[in-house]
């Protein structure tokens, strides 16, 4: 069978990531290619792929991925059977049209968002995404949906848990912690404005067969985690928790991220004073800015943050349940390095984390185990295959249970 060519369309820090994981993977493809709107953006990944002694071919192209169709006309210029879209999530959907048009797989890894809309109402993936169902099955292709780290591989956790646990699933509780410290007085790990989107809006989790409703920073706990320790994580609204409601609709499911009193003291501060907007105004001499876009443009690039950053992360589901009726819980995580992160390809840990699984969601569709010919999430697939082969890619499982706590 002919080897699938791959296009990555993106080049922020996570495709940087992704470009790389795929250079080293590249057997399992044929050719590869990397598309931004700044071309010059895409070159740049491919050479520090070189830099790392990486002897493949990678080719860039110009691509405004707004336009459905020119993803379309791209697709079919390169032969591409297999698309990673680790663009920004306002491309979500027209490069979804794009591999529907052209009958090539699609893999993302966080839920379409629009510019002027924050925090619509749940579950997220039902008002874009999930529309979308039909058309993928009846052009034939894959779309996974979702296939970063959170939401993603804690998606697959989920489904593991379900898999070699539980017969019936109580509460999926979700905890992002980043222990790393960058050395800048205020910076965001990603995107600023995607970043800053995920907590400017109501806080929703599923929890009594209904969703509930909190504001960000209400309602925190501490939790004493593997390598990081004690650190005390918020509830939040996150991508996840809108698709594992619906396959786990009798479970509660949580979403927990750290924060320390600096960034929720800056963050206050920046949303009090309105800059934190996604809705345009007017400056006194006329000009229309959205404050949002203008503190990200003078936040530091999250890519220039991994040169200096230092620690780890620490994400993983606590999942509770019961299996024959006896009521158990285990906690399956991992744990990252931001600098074993930066030495491997250059980039932060949080890039690392997200930009790894949807190389191995390509993978895993490639040699045909996750060809599944129609629309998706991470837990409708099965996991153990999607977590070894992250193990092998540098993002290894662990699992603590009742025999203690040991890789898969």
């Amino acid at each position: 069978m002919a080897q699938k060519n791959l296009l990555i369309i993106g080049a922020g820090g996570v495709a940087q990531v992704t470009a790389h994981k795929a250079a080293q993977w590249a057997a399992e493809f044929g050719e590869i290619h990397i598309a931004s709107r700044t071309r010059s953006k895409a070159d740049a990944i491919v050479q520090t792929i070189g830099e790392k002694g990486h002897d493949v071919q990678v080719k860039t192209h110009a691509l405004d991925a707004m336009d459905s169709a020119a993803v379309a006309d791209l697709i079919r210029e390169t032969g591409a059977e297999i698309c990673i879209n680790v663009g920004s999530a306002f491309i979500n959907m027209t490069v979804l049209e794009g591999c529907i048009e052209a009958g090539c797989a699609y893999i993302d890894t966080a839920i379409h968002e629009e510019p002027d809309k924050i925090c619509e109402t749940p579950p997220w993936y039902a008002n874009y995404e999930w529309k979308k169902r039909d058309a993928v099955e009846q052009a034939g292709i894959t779309a996974i949906l979702g296939a970063g780290f959170d939401p993603g591989v804690v998606n697959a956790y989920a489904r593991f848990a379900e898999d070699e646990y539980f017969d019936k699933i109580d509460s999926i509780d979700i905890v992002d912690v980043n222990a790393g410290n960058h050395g800048r007085y205020f910076a965001t790990n990603f995107d600023p404005e995607i970043n800053f989107r995920e907590f400017t809006g109501t806080v929703y989790s599923w929890q009594g067969g209904e969703w509930r409703e909190n504001k960000m920073f209400e309602v925190g706990r501490e939790w004493d985690l593997p390598m990081v320790g004690k650190r005390t994580a918020y509830l939040s609204g996150h991508d996840e928790v809108h698709s594992l409601s619906a396959r786990y609709s009798d479970a509660d499911v949580r979403f927990w991220m750290g924060f320390g009193d600096h960034y929720i003291n800056v963050f206050t501060v920046l949303q009090s004073l309105g800059l934190l907007s996604e809705q345009p105004v007017t400056t006194a001499e006329g000009l229309e800015v959205v404050p949002l876009k203008v503190v990200k443009a003078v936040l530091p690039d999250p890519a220039s943050l991994a040169p200096d950053y230092e620690g780890k992360t620490c994400i993983g589901d606590l999942v509770k349940g019961s299996k024959d009726g006896v009521p158990g819980e285990v906690f399956i995580y991992n744990v990252a390095d931001h600098k074993d992160a930066f030495d491997e390809v250059g980039s932060q840990g949080i890039s690392y984390t997200a930009g790894v699984p949807p190389v191995a969601a390509a993978i895993l569709i490639a040699r045909g185990e996750w060809d599944v010919k129609r629309m998706v999430n991470v837990e409708d697939l099965r996991a153990r295959p999607f977590l070894e082969l992250l193990g092998e890619m540098g993002l290894p499982t662990r699992v603590i249970d009742a025999r203690g706590d040991n890789p898969i």
